[in-house]
């Protein structure tokens, strides 16, 4: 898809325009009402303090957790504009809808400088439908519109792609980023290009490793995924993940990677327990796995072999971790990994919830280029797929 996407410059002259922007502040809480990691929130400050720069009064629409199209008290984004007002500096009003005369009362009423932020937006029925009347309601609220929620990009929401087509739009410096990043990963990478997925599932990733077939030189495999692979090459893999109804596709995808001139790596060997805890008994074993035991991580000549690759690389894409890193004892490949990501000279991006809360595990976040914030359009990016919210703004 085209990633070449409009900036805030291609909107003109914002003074005393109403910026409509879609961010994402979907953040972790506890059960006190506490925001655990405002990452999200702070990405999105580049965008709002250029936009308050340029004169324009910015009109944010969010989205928070699941309520189903019903009003959530616990849902409501009150502390989200408690946390953007104290990191942005600036005041900031919080309503308690997202649509109608009140809320456009509100915004007009706003005194210049101010940043408005709208109620939850999945508070009503239509936004998860992409509902053209509720798309027109959110246009109602802004003269332009920002995109700025890669997190969500890949939704056909009305406050995401709808409310895109019905004004004058733009990327955020956010989106902007990210677009950047993936087009230099998809379009013209520089050569050798080496994708690394993890992960417990592999069907979350064949259509992924199908698309990236067409485009990589190397893919490495690691995490729960690599069992299935494992199997259907007829090694014994104990008692580890093994999703049988996929091995025809795991098969399909050796296959096309052999026709294709495609280096797939699997592991060598193995940390492997006698069950899924932090304190389980644990051992290095090769390519086979006893029968009763269970991988959790790569073994240490995997994580070599896959460093070797990974630092010999001219652009890189990590998505999904290489174990159960969440247990120190199976941390070690996902460590390997993300370490040789950080001395490696090339491009590198990272995306996907548990690269990423790996990546800050670490402490390597400063030594990667790219580190996207949204884990499910990444994956679709990668696979080919078109995004709405990024294509209604190149329409």
């Amino acid at each position: 898809m085209n990633l070449d996407v409009p900036g805030l410059d291609s909107l003109g002259d914002l003074k005393g325009k109403r910026a409509l922007v879609r961010a994402d502040f979907n953040v972790p809480m506890n059960s006190d009402g506490e925001i655990t990691d405002d990452t999200r929130i702070r990405a999105a400050l580049p965008t709002l303090r250029a936009l308050l720069g340029m004169g324009a009064k910015p009109v944010v629409l969010v989205h928070f957790g699941r309520p189903k199209g019903e009003v959530v008290e616990s849902l409501r984004v009150t502390p989200i504009g408690v946390r953007l007002g104290e990191l942005l500096g600036s005041p900031v009003l919080t309503l308690q809808e997202s649509i109608g005369e009140a809320v456009e009362a509100a915004i007009a009423g706003a005194p210049d400088g101010t940043v408005v932020l709208c109620e939850n937006v999945r508070f009503h029925k239509g936004e998860t439908k992409g509902d053209e009347e509720l798309s027109r309601a959110f246009a109602r609220l802004g003269d332009v519109f920002v995109g700025d929620a890669f997190g969500a990009a890949h939704r056909d929401h009305s406050s995401v792609s709808g409310a895109a087509r019905l004004l004058p739009s733009a990327a955020g410096h956010l989106l902007r980023a990210e677009c950047a990043a993936f087009s230099k990963v998809l379009t013209e990478p520089e050569r050798p290009l080496v994708a690394i997925l993890g992960g417990a599932k592999v069907s979350d990733k064949l259509t992924v490793i199908d698309a990236l077939l067409d485009k990589c030189d190397s893919i490495l495999i690691g995490g729960g995924m690599a069992y299935t692979f494992q199997a259907v090459q007829g090694f014994a893999i104990g008692a580890s993940l093994f999703e049988e109804d996929r091995t025809d596709m795991c098969l399909a995808a050796l296959k096309k990677a052999e026709e294709r001139g495609v280096e797939i790596l699997l592991p060598v060997d193995h940390v492997v327990a006698d069950r899924f805890a932090a304190d389980a008994t644990t051992q290095v074993t090769d390519r086979a796995i006893p029968e009763g035991l269970m991988a959790l991580d790569i073994g240490p000549k995997t994580c070599e072999l896959y460093a070797d690759r990974i630092r010999g690389a001219k652009t890189v894409i990590w998505n999904g971790p290489m174990g159960v890193f969440e247990m120190e004892a199976f941390r070690a490949g996902t460590a390997a990994v993300g370490k040789a990501l950080a001395e490696c000279q090339g491009t590198t991006v990272v995306g996907g919830g548990d690269s990423v809360a790996a990546i800050y595990l670490l402490g390597l976040e400063s030594n990667v280029d790219h580190i996207s914030t949204g884990g499910g359009a990444s994956l679709e990016l990668l696979e080919g797929k078109v995004l709405p919210g990024i294509a209604a703004l190149t329409e």
